[in-house]
């Protein structure tokens, strides 16, 4: 659902801008140390900062928020000393996410943000502000409009709110589109929301049904959703500015339900799986986001869609599939499937796209899972600089992953007595999420690669900062910060 909450900048002074609005709330910025608010501040005060402070055990440390009433003009008005800390770009990102949860159900706030990285701000902000409901909506809505005062003015403003809006509107994208029900999505479904986003955003379109995809040779998708009474698809999206200076494709694992296919997963671990598509969703969600961005980069997206179901036609193990390309994968387990469907778009990407880089984002495997937590992405990548540059976007975005390694030593686990590879590792190895990205190695030629296995981080079990319960949309931020670096 899209985010509701608007962000605009205004000037002037805070209680005066408060009462011309009629806002319920106000907002001023708290750092860590000693405070030493402004004079028009200090006045609103019932008593000095540092007391307020004291007696709520407040430090100003970022999503901190104390609130005091103050009188306004003609009314009392709450006023809430909210922590920026050191005022990082991590810092506002925590303290917009806060203010915005503390304004659910008013109209209008207006928020004093001190210097920084005002497009953080916004980011936290909005991304707090997201929902997804199917039904009655919730009594306490959204913030309506957070109405931001900063020192440099509305003027001096305007490019950074933009900026933080539109990887916010991406990210909540994203998070609609693995948060929809598997019953109403399906591969079909989601070449039809790429169509609507390439419409919008000026791109090309490009989805290739099952019969192409026999033509072609995209055993790898073929195979996973043969289970399936709603067939696979190849959704490939284009976005060429003029003057492009290189060219790099995202491939999303587009699975819209996994069930484990005839491997079949316990009930329990099926109740997430409609956020199997996460990868998908990121690459169609950054691909809405870079014309608004002024991304210089030619772009293409491959999302591989495929509904993994048991029947009596899906694959079963022991089967050998013939990728894209002519490589062949031994299935010693319809589990591991996501490897299966972004071989074929890799070894296309590869052979027919020509790219200078090639990332893929996938929620691949448990075992990134259990290595990482939930809060870091892990990363693979056959090329330093490529690893070095999507780790710091990381950082900067807000979205962090960590590198691990290629490993020589596990190769042997996917070797295959019958085909080219094993989609699964053999026992004694380990190394799980290890093995997943050697057997996705194989399909991208000597081109600069990098693998994000965002299991962990892609979703979310309640509330923190700017993340919300249920799909995050991570890697997008992360992605779009790389893109436009």
């Amino acid at each position: 659902m899209p985010i509701e909450t608007r962000v605009e900048p205004v000037g002037g002074r805070l209680s005066e801008l408060t009462a011309e609005r009629d806002a319920e709330i106000a907002a001023v910025p708290v750092r860590s140390g000693p405070q030493a608010p402004a004079a028009e501040i200090a006045a609103l005060l019932p008593f000095t900062l540092d007391e307020i402070l004291a007696l709520h055990q407040a430090k100003g440390e970022a999503g901190e928020i104390v609130s005091t009433p103050v009188r306004v003009g003609d009314g009392v008005r709450e006023l809430l000393l909210y922590g920026v800390g050191d005022a990082t770009p991590a810092d506002l990102r925590r303290a917009g996410a806060a203010l915005a949860r503390r304004g659910r159900g008013r109209r209008t706030l207006i928020a004093g943000v001190p210097g920084g990285d005002l497009a953080a701000f916004v980011e936290g902000a909005l991304l707090a502000s997201y929902t997804f409901r199917i039904g009655e909506a919730p009594a306490k809505g959204p913030l309506g409009t957070l109405a931001v005062l900063t020192e440099a003015g509305p003027d001096a403003s305007r490019e950074a709110i933009a900026r933080g809006t539109a990887r916010a509107h991406a990210a909540a994208t994203a998070r609609d589109l693995a948060n929809t029900p598997s019953g109403d999505k399906d591969p079909s479904w989601l070449a039809d929301r790429a169509a609507e986003i390439a419409e919008r955003s000026g791109l090309t379109l490009r989805v290739r049904d099952e019969k192409a995809l026999a033509e072609g040779g995209f055993g790898g998708l073929l195979a996973v959703g043969s289970g399936s009474a709603r067939p696979p698809r190849l959704i490939e999206v284009g976005y060429a500015p003029e003057g492009a200076d290189r060219h790099v494709v995202l491939v999303g694992k587009g699975i819209t339900f996994d069930s484990g296919g005839l491997s079949l997963k316990p009930n329990e671990n099926m109740k997430l799986m409609k956020t199997d598509m996460s990868g998908g969703a990121v690459v169609l969600a950054v691909m809405g986001a870079l014309r608004d961005l002024g991304v210089r980069a030619r772009v293409t997206g491959l999302v591989a869609a495929a509904e993994n179901m048991p029947s009596g036609s899906s694959m079963r193990p022991g089967d050998v599939i013939t990728h894209y390309g002519g490589t062949t994968s031994e299935v010693l387990n319809t589990d591991a499937e996501g490897r299966l469907v972004l071989a074929d778009a890799l070894a296309y990407a590869d052979a027919e796209l020509g790219p200078d880089a090639v990332v893929d984002v996938a929620t691949l495997t448990g075992a990134a899972k259990l290595a990482l937590g939930v809060r870091h992405g892990a990363l693979f990548a056959n090329d330093d600089a490529l690893a070095e540059a999507l780790t710091a976007a990381g950082t900067a975005a807000g979205e962090p992953v960590w590198r691990l390694p290629l490993s020589d030593d596990l190769r042997p686990a996917i070797e295959s007595d019958v085909a080219d590879l094993a989609n699964v590792g053999k026992p004694g190895f380990g190394g799980g999420a290890i093995t997943a990205a050697l057997f996705l190695e194989a399909f991208v030629g000597e081109r600069p690669w990098a693998h994000l296995d965002i299991a962990g981080p892609g979703r979310a079990t309640g509330d923190d900062a700017e993340i919300t319960k249920g799909a995050t949309g991570f890697a997008t931020r992360l992605l779009l910060s790389w893109l436009t670096a």
